[in-house]
């Protein structure tokens, strides 16, 4: 199937969004090592003819405007098995929680494992949907993000403010 991208504009910047025409096959940020890097100036936002882009744009709406706490858009990365293993469990972290990478890995029934999902966590393609950013270190600081860590950090206080009226988490 083809690749269709378009470029979403949201409160954490430029999003790129890709579709294989049946489900999301990415999520990017535009401008930071895990997106694409390009003239912000040369992006056009149109709508998209895809229906599964024209989904994730209104559940992205949603899910910024705070009424929107789980994601029913399909997705379909790329990744060997135990990828999708952690990023299946990474969808399993509710809406406005955070767990450590030591908690996820437990989660998948493998503690000595905790650099591969680190890895794995760092290799997902489908930012917010794949809620990566709700993964913190064991002490509770914001490591490694591939959006940068003020996008982290303003994921995880909008969830919070929407989702137990907490204002601020750092």
């Amino acid at each position: 199937m083809e690749t269709i991208t378009i470029f979403y504009n949201s409160p954490v910047g430029i999003l790129e969004l890709r579709s294989n025409g049946a489900a999301l096959t990415h999520l990017l940020f535009v401008n930071s090592w895990k997106g694409t890097a390009m003239d912000e100036s040369n992006i056009s936002f149109t709508i998209p003819p895809d229906a599964v882009l024209q989904q994730c744009i209104q559940e992205l709406d949603e899910y910024f405007a705070g009424s929107r706490m789980v994601f029913t858009i399909p997705i379909a990365q790329e990744g060997t098995g135990f990828q999708h293993t952690v990023w299946t469990e990474l969808c399993n972290i509710p809406y406005a929680k955070t767990i450590s990478y030591m908690e996820l890995s437990k989660r998948i029934g493998n503690v000595k494992a905790i650099r591969a999902v680190g890895t794995a966590n760092g290799s997902n393609h489908v930012s917010i949907i794949v809620p990566c950013h709700r993964v913190i270190g064991s002490n509770g600081s914001l490591v490694g993000y591939g959006g940068d860590l003020w996008r982290k950090k303003w994921l995880l206080e909008h969830e919070a403010r929407y989702g137990s009226g907490v204002q601020t988490l750092f």
